[in-house]
């Protein structure tokens, strides 16, 4: 099993009884940099980083990351550019893969993206691993001029869109919301034919996309209690797709975005008779990632319940994580789903 990082660049999450929310962080206390050379010297598979343009002022949103619908954004949320930062963190790093998690692909222009993340694989030598999703919050939509009562065929046109832009000489596309021509779009990934795509998505319809455009599915566990099989049904629906259409997908991939947090065994966490997934003692947590291998995830990235809310305790986090956790996570094999 792989174990990735949500960097802290949109700040830090804090769970309750019931949803998470982020915790606002200022952009000079982030310490991106710092954070990813000290993931990549732990062993962290790959950092993941969160998406926005920018936030509503609506905070009864609807939010997919939540059960319950609530936002987890605050109140003018810090979130710093994830190309811009990415583009940084490639030139100080060496071998730990990135990615958006996820990229709100419908509100911007499939050829920007596509240009901007070959770039991302060219200065990383090949670590990008792309994401995309349909986003959430319609004042955000509103903002940029997107189109939200389409985002979701938008994306799906969008993906196959950076696909065609990373392998064809001459670009000719001809799509319900795209018309492209006579353009070529240089350099292409250093990935071939390119980097892979993950969806991120908790609906059939979006596993249904994942399976006729991407390579992986990417479900959220942020909840508290989060159940490892609560989207089998998404896989089920990835199979069914897959074989409707035809596509081999016995190299398609399940990733886990989940919450988590290792505990000294009298902690308060680790002794709750309804115990928070993956938290508490290395043991629990490993156990836990165990149930996640058992229903397909190959990979979990872990968005870390920082309690105090402190840049500091983060770094603490990550740390203890790969000493106590890592090494059992990386022998995990997920099971066979296909």
């Amino acid at each position: 099993m792989d174990v990735g990082l949500t960097m802290s660049t949109h700040g830090l999450l804090r769970r309750d009884e019931t949803d998470f929310f982020l915790q606002k962080l200022d952009a000079s206390e982030m310490r991106p940099v710092e954070l990813a050379r000290l993931a990549e010297r732990i062993g962290y598979h790959s950092l993941w980083f969160s998406d926005h343009v920018c936030m509503g002022r609506d905070l009864s949103a609807n939010h997919t990351a939540n059960e319950s619908g609530t936002r987890a954004y605050p109140e003018r949320p810090v979130m710093l550019d994830v190309v811009a930062t990415m583009g940084a963190l490639a030139a100080v790093t060496e071998r730990i893969r990135m990615a958006p998690s996820v990229l709100i692909a419908p509100y911007r222009h499939p050829l920007t993206v596509a240009h901007q993340f070959a770039t991302v694989d060219v200065l990383s030598n090949g670590r990008l691993i792309m994401s995309a999703g349909s986003g959430w919050d319609p004042q955000e939509f509103a903002a940029v001029g997107g189109d939200y009562a389409h985002r979701g065929a938008v994306t799906e046109e969008c993906i196959e869109i950076w696909k065609h832009a990373w392998t064809a000489d001459w670009l000719d596309w001809h799509g319900r919301f795209y018309e492209i021509a006579e353009v070529s779009l240089e350099p292409k990934p250093v990935q071939k034919p390119h980097p892979p795509i993950v969806f991120g998505a908790v609906s059939e319809t979006g596993a249904r996309r994942a399976a006729r455009t991407s390579d992986g599915l990417y479900p959220m566990f942020l909840a508290a209690h989060a159940d490892p099989g609560r989207f089998d049904h998404l896989r089920e629906a990835v199979l069914r797709e897959a074989d409707r259409i035809g596509r081999d997908v016995s190299h398609f991939r399940f990733y886990a975005f989940a919450s988590g947090l290792v505990t000294d065994p009298n902690d308060e966490l680790a002794r709750a008779d309804r115990r928070r997934t993956l938290t508490g003692t290395p043991e629990q947590v490993i156990a836990d990632l165990e149930r996640f291998a058992a229903h397909g995830y190959s990979h979990v990235t872990m968005h870390f319940d920082v309690r105090s809310g402190t840049i500091g305790e983060l770094f603490e986090i990550v740390e203890r994580f790969a000493e106590d956790v890592l090494p059992a996570a990386l022998e995990l094999e997920p099971a066979v789903v296909a």
